[in-house]
């Protein structure tokens, strides 16, 4: 990498193989930080997404990292991010993409449900793109509205190919096996474990964003994980009585738990509701910027207030390296206390009774607390065998109201961490820890 210091691999230099000028931060996620950049050449502003190599091959997410640059290197289409070019130094992947600057569509559906015609440009988008990939060989598997961002003319760009894979990727049996993918969005047959056809369970996904951008809710909720993914295995929804009825048909055919009556792509596109024409992009940004103008102020506030106590959403990488295939129950149990420097709990508690109830912890255990979002830090005041103990707590949000914590040793000494875990920490925590329900015997 050809920064100021040629020691130094670390992208807090100016310069990036003498190509693109690193900016500010972006956004962050467990594997990845994605910073604004500046091309030299042309001064295009271009988004790289920087991978500490280390991080992923101890985890496992080599292959998928490559998967996900294949697959957006065969993939240019108008409404999906584009891959510019990838780079790489002995400790980093640098993948330079397309810079949108609109956000994700997740953030308008968190202000309510969109008007049937806004909500109608959107999916076309979003059945064009997809169905661009299909024909690539490429399913997607993780499509969600955080995953869908817009650009400054209010198109829709699809991103985030991590979980991608391909057509020869599929065994003998000409399905996929692999269980992925974020748990409100998942298709009933990938679920079900018996294998899979990558663009049926893709064309579920954009059911569930459909319904979504309509309703302005998910169509499959419950605080249970559990009776969540029961939902999903039999289609059981129930459309708004404000949804037209030719709305209603189609997201019935794209919500059909039988992968093989679902409805196809094509199907898709001849539907009365899929054709009839909207306005273009720059011209519902313009006319949603009026109506919304007065909702900024009420949002920056409602940011302001909430910022310490948000958790990170949970993508399907997490859920991957939590569970074990799709067998819930270990995601959410301790391995072997007395080898492990981390221990991980789900709960149904909002992230502000985890934080006060780590708080609690931290003022009767002498230790000072920091907080940032979706994080607390709780830090010793006294010096122990090892330097002053050191304890983070990461907050993930699989669903609105189920969220998992992720609690490791930060510093300090382990025996003095497991001892403070099991004597204090556990003990505190036990009212607010979810444990999944046996299942009645039939």
């Amino acid at each position: 990498m050809a920064d100021k210091s040629s020691s130094s691999n670390d992208v807090s230099s100016t310069l990036l193989h003498g190509k693109y000028e690193l900016g500010r931060l972006l956004g962050h996620g467990t594997f990845a930080k994605v910073y604004h950049a500046r091309h030299l050449e042309s001064g295009r502003s271009v988004a790289i997404k920087v991978v500490g190599k280390e991080k992923v091959i101890r985890v496992g997410m080599m292959e998928q990292i490559k998967r996900e640059i294949s697959a957006m290197s065969m993939v240019k289409h108008p409404n999906i991010v584009q891959l510019h070019e990838v780079m790489a130094s002995k400790t980093k992947i640098y993948i330079a993409m397309e810079l949108v600057r609109g956000g994700e569509l997740f953030n308008k559906i968190a202000r309510g449900r969109l008007r049937e015609d806004v909500a109608r440009l959107y999916f076309q988008q979003l059945i064009s793109a997809v169905d661009f990939c299909h024909s690539r060989g490429v399913y997607h598997r993780d499509l969600k509205p955080e995953n869908l961002l817009l650009d400054e003319d209010g198109s829709l760009k699809v991103t985030d190919f991590g979980l991608s894979t391909f057509a020869e990727h599929m065994r003998q049996d000409g399905l996929l096996h692999t269980t992925c993918g974020t748990p409100a969005y998942v298709a009933p047959e990938v679920i079900g474990k018996k294998g899979y056809d990558g663009a049926t369970a893709d064309i579920w996904s954009c059911g569930v964003i459909l319904y979504v951008l309509l309703a302005g809710f998910l169509p499959f909720q419950d605080e249970n994980l559990m009776a969540m993914y029961k939902k999903i295995y039999r289609g059981d929804f129930k459309c708004p009585p404000w949804f037209s009825p030719e709305a209603r048909r189609l997201i019935t055919k794209l919500l059909d738990p039988n992968p093989s009556t679902r409805i196809t792509i094509s199907k898709i596109m001849e539907s009365s509701w899929f054709r009839k024409s909207a306005k273009s992009g720059a011209e519902m940004k313009k006319h949603e910027q009026e109506l919304e103008f007065d909702l900024q102020e009420k949002l920056k506030l409602q940011e302001q207030e909430q910022v310490q106590e948000q958790p990170s959403t949970m993508n399907a990488f997490h859920i991957i390296s939590l569970s074990e295939g799709f067998d819930l129950s270990p995601l959410f149990e301790e391995r072997k206390r007395e080898e492990k420097e981390e221990m991980r709990f789900a709960t149904t508690r909002p992230a502000s009774s985890v934080i006060s109830r780590l708080e609690e912890v931290a003022k009767a255990g002498k230790f000072d607390v920091k907080k940032s979002e979706g994080k607390v830090r709780l830090q010793g005041q006294e010096r122990g065998r090892k330097g002053k103990l050191a304890i983070a707590a990461d907050m993930y949000a699989v669903t609105p109201s189920f969220l998992v914590v992720e609690v490791k040793k930060d510093n300090g000494d382990t025996l003095e961490y497991n001892q403070f875990c099991s004597k204090e920490l556990r003990p505190a925590l036990k009212d607010i820890v979810w444990r999944t329900e046996t299942p009645t015997p039939a």
